[in-house]
């Protein structure tokens, strides 16, 4: 079930800088019904999945309402700790206060105090969002360390995932980077202000395997094709929709 009106009050007390995301992202039943029926694509009962860039667990929910174990990663410490309670209890929950990367190490965080969702490890993401249209008033004032794993050390730890969802502001071209071997399915956040980073997923992914591509737009949950495509056809599709597309999510699933 989607939180309460009391529960995301409870949570923005708590941390208020977070309250826009405890709005957007969680309290929405039809929203949640949505997310709901697009992720049972790829889990079931028993499935695993991985959330890389949890910010504040709304898909972890719907992977757990879809009946998936999931291991989440969220290295922004209030997120985290905002997670830690929302599925206090949840022994189905994993999560590992970390980044994701082309390699184990440190890396730099850039934080997004007033807007934490769009905190990124990615230096050229800032660089592509200063002065686009549609990113006015985003400042990304304070930089933490935080620790880099990879997903084929996720795997090796965890197993293989049924599915990987990678929303990691500018940074998924690095998640994949670190990923030697084909995996059931994934996606990957996009935007239109880095459109060659979703070139480089899409690049990397075909070299991993066989794989068949889709698109939702923003949170819309819905796919815009009713069969996937190629990775070649993905990457046209993605050079020419309008900048005001903003973002979305782009799925791949291992054609076997």
């Amino acid at each position: 079930m989607a939180l309460s009106t009391l529960e995301i009050s409870a949570l923005t007390k708590k941390w208020p800088h977070l309250k826009r995301s405890f709005e957007v992202y969680h309290g929405d039943q039809s929203r949640d019904d949505a997310m709901d029926a697009l992720y049972a694509r790829f889990l079931s009962a028993g499935a695993l999945a991985f959330d890389v860039g949890s910010h504040v667990g709304d898909r972890i929910g719907s992977f757990r309402r879809c009946g998936a174990r999931v291991v989440a990663l969220e290295p922004q410490p209030d997120c985290a700790s905002a997670i830690r309670l929302i599925f206090a209890g949840d022994a189905g929950v994993t999560l590992l206060e970390s980044a994701c990367g082309p390699k184990p190490g440190e890396i730099t965080l850039h934080v997004n105090s007033a807007n934490p969702t769009v905190s990124t490890a990615s230096a050229d993401f800032l660089k592509a969002a200063d002065g686009a249209a549609g990113w006015e008033g985003q400042f990304w004032d304070r930089e933490i360390p935080v620790p880099v794993t990879t997903l084929d050390a996720l795997i090796a730890r965890y197993g293989m995932p049924d599915f990987v969802k990678i929303d990691v502001e500018g940074f998924e071209a690095d998640v994949i980077a670190g990923l030697s071997r084909a995996i059931p399915a994934l996606s990957f956040e996009f935007t239109t202000i880095q459109r060659d980073v979703a070139y480089r997923c899409l690049a990397l992914i075909a070299k991993r395997g066989a794989y068949r591509f889709n698109i939702a737009l923003g949170e819309s949950q819905k796919m815009d094709f009713a069969e996937g495509i190629s990775a070649g056809a993905m990457e046209a599709h993605i050079r020419a929709l309008p900048h005001e597309a903003n973002s979305g999510d782009v799925y791949a699933v291992l054609d076997r």
